[in-house]
């Protein structure tokens, strides 16, 4: 599932520069809830939260448009 997806990135990208989730929680002006549930693949964050998110990680959102399959 694509939300658990995007958790465990955060998660795996936040351990990586060593950042506690209350810490990157702040730092992004986010909920602490809302990352712990982003984290654990549950709830439904908006993209304002990803980008919030992503900019203080040092990540980008990226949207492609898919490419047929022939």
């Amino acid at each position: 599932m694509l939300s658990s997806i995007i958790g465990q990135t955060i998660k795996q990208r936040r351990k990586e520069l060593g950042i506690t989730q209350p810490d990157l929680a702040e730092l992004a002006s986010v909920s602490k809830n809302t990352l712990y549930k982003l984290e654990r693949g549950q709830g439904n964050p908006s993209l304002d939260v990803l980008n919030k998110l992503a900019e203080v990680l040092g990540m980008e959102l990226k949207l492609d448009v898919k490419k047929n399959k022939s």
